[in-house]
């Protein structure tokens, strides 16, 4: 049975000069542990590790005075012998994948500042607690290293909660998760947005979430609808907040998955702000929103020299299902591109209203419809045919506007494959 014990040895001593033991001696620098190096040779890539280097060929005494002692030089007749000769130097032995000459094996290490994880195979299988320590990475965030630090200052001034603490750490481990689940291709989610959706556990989706991604959640993970759609607001807003805390309440981990970005006209920031007021942890994952992808699986890059240097996004839609018309003037500014979201519904008055205005009808338009779903469908025409183009699409969809769109008719990717 190993003993989890953390040890401050004044003096080690790491016998090799190979990829080995440059793994070793990248371990102990990481974990800032003071090691002296003794080889005949070094590989190159030693140069970047700042110990104290000894060139020469091993001898006994080189061993006087060490308190730990790692062989990495592969060498198992070497290893036997440093093996029997602790017992003469008083030192704790390691050799590197020679479980049964060891004094103690080296742990995969998570560190989160003075907050330590060590994962240990009792020397069976390195690889085996690295997998496993990639996993926690996952799990326990990175600020429990903040809360570590807090709660010594606290132990250093007398000051012990230890249920307070219980609950803080929880508030830390069973957070929210805001996550961008782009416009809904599985194969443009972050690593991150994937990592997160396999470990929550309780998920909530809505209607625009594609079955492309809802199928990589787990079948053991508790999902639940909270689809809101325009003029039909099965859960609204305050429901959702509200269920988000309910959960956590509960002692789970929750991840709310948004369609492009959550911080993108997404209502993400007020999730957030709900969750931080009711004292737990939330994190934002950006995605790619549609603002960008949209177009750009539509072939219409929002940018393009010679025809536009700028462009803006912004969503048609204000609360109460109400038309917002502040942007029409970008509609009038030369090279530029202006991205509409949620617009599909109002194609009739903007293109009234932008009449109204004194923009020009003639100004190329474009309408990505479900961009990078396999019933994605794109359509270009001018502002004067707005309404007609939009009546032969269906949600969700962006709305481009400017000189870009004609470069839709070469760079439409998906439609020339």
């Amino acid at each position: 049975m190993g003993i989890p014990i953390l040890l401050n040895p004044k003096n080690i001593l790491l016998i090799g000069g190979g990829p080995v033991a440059l793994q070793k001696a990248t371990v102990l620098l990481d974990n800032d542990i003071n090691t002296t190096l003794l080889s005949k040779d070094f590989i190159p890539e030693f140069a970047e590790i700042p110990f104290q280097k000894t060139i020469k060929t091993f001898e006994f005494s080189d061993l006087k005075g060490f308190d730990v002692v790692i062989d990495a030089t592969g060498d198992e007749e070497l290893s036997q012998a440093l093996h029997v000769k602790r017992k003469e130097y008083g030192y704790l032995f390691n050799a590197v994948d020679i479980p049964h000459l060891c004094d103690f094996y080296f742990a995969s290490l998570l560190k989160y500042q003075d907050l330590k994880i060590l994962v240990s195979s009792n020397g069976a299988s390195p690889t085996l607690t690295q997998v496993i320590r990639e996993a926690i990475k996952t799990v326990i965030p990175k600020s429990l290293g903040n809360l570590n630090k807090k709660l010594s200052e606290l132990r250093e001034r007398g000051i012990i909660d230890k249920e307070g603490t219980k609950l803080e750490a929880k508030k830390h481990i069973q957070r929210a998760y805001l996550v961008g689940c782009g416009v809904g291709d599985a194969d443009l989610l972050t690593l991150k947005a994937l990592k997160i959706i396999n470990i929550a556990d309780v998920i909530l989706y809505d209607h625009l979430i594609s079955d492309e991604i809802l199928e990589l959640i787990p079948k053991e993970t508790q999902k639940i609808y909270v689809g809101k759609t325009k003029g039909k607001h099965s859960f609204p807003q305050e429901e959702i907040n509200q269920k988000i805390i309910d959960i956590l309440k509960e002692g789970k981990s929750v991840a709310r998955l948004k369609s492009g970005d959550p911080f993108v006209f997404g209502r993400g920031s007020e999730e957030a702000i709900e969750i931080i007021n009711a004292g737990f942890f939330v994190e934002v994952v950006p995605g790619i929103s549609s603002a960008i992808s949209g177009p750009a699986s539509g072939g219409i890059p929002v940018t393009a020299r010679g025809f536009a240097t700028s462009f803006s996004v912004v969503s048609a839609h204000l609360k109460d299902s109400k038309l917002n018309v502040d942007w029409l003037e970008l509609l009038k500014v030369k090279n530029h591109t202006t991205v509409v979201l949620m617009g599909l519904s109002f194609a009739s008055d903007i293109k009234n209203l932008a009449y109204e205005a004194g923009v020009a009808m003639d100004m190329p338009v474009a309408i990505v419809s479900n961009a990078s779903r396999a019933n994605q469908k794109v359509l270009t025409g001018s502002l004067h045919e707005l309404d007609a183009l939009a009546k032969e699409l269906e949600s969700p969809a962006v709305i481009v506007f400017g000189d870009v769109v004609s470069l839709a008719s070469i760079l439409n990717f998906q439609e020339n494959l």
